[in-house]
């Protein structure tokens, strides 16, 4: 938590960095809370727990589309894993309607911005206005939001163009 890492101030070895980090924290906004992480490293069941702990009607925003069987059982899988008691919308490209739709008694679950971003380049959008109208409409949400989204940057350089524009991309959007 923030405040245990305050006790540990005094002992930082690198108290700018510190100083960097507990300005980072201090200015995040309340209302969104973004999951970051591997592939397949359980950061859709954490956001699903933050959001049925905040005991609010739960929104689940979903990004991806079914191209093949494979993503058809990993759908399949979350929809098991997330049971019932949410209202799911399904917008590949466009978030913005949704997020606009719903209320401050409300908590939306997006799932995942990594989707998104690959939905917008098989569409060849205009991934700059797109980010943009996604990062607007979060601010204009009046519910709490819970982004998740996949940490691309660590691997290894891909070995082609469209994979490297990609990984790009995801870093910029993150």
């Amino acid at each position: 938590t923030f405040e245990a890492g305050i006790e540990k101030k005094t002992r930082c070895r690198y108290p700018r960095i510190w100083q960097f980090l507990t300005k980072r924290v201090m200015n995040l906004h309340s209302r969104v809370t973004f999951i970051l992480g591997g592939a397949a490293s359980g950061k859709s069941a954490f956001a699903e727990s933050l959001c049925l702990s905040s005991g609010k009607d739960r929104v689940y925003l979903a990004t991806s589309q079914v191209f093949d069987d494979e993503m058809r059982v990993k759908i399949d899988r979350h929809l098991h894993q997330r049971g019932t008691g949410w209202t799911t919308h399904e917008a590949p490209m466009d978030v913005a309607p949704v997020l606009d739709s719903l209320a401050a008694d409300q908590i939306c679950l997006v799932d995942c911005a990594t989707m998104w971003l690959s939905n917008q380049m098989l569409a060849e959008a205009d991934l700059q206005a797109a980010q943009h109208d996604l990062l607007d409409a979060l601010q204009r949400c009046a519910a709490e939001v819970v982004v998740v989204s996949n940490e691309v940057g660590h691997g290894i350089v891909p070995d082609n163009a469209l994979a490297r524009q990609f990984r790009e991309a995801q870093g910029r959007l993150n």
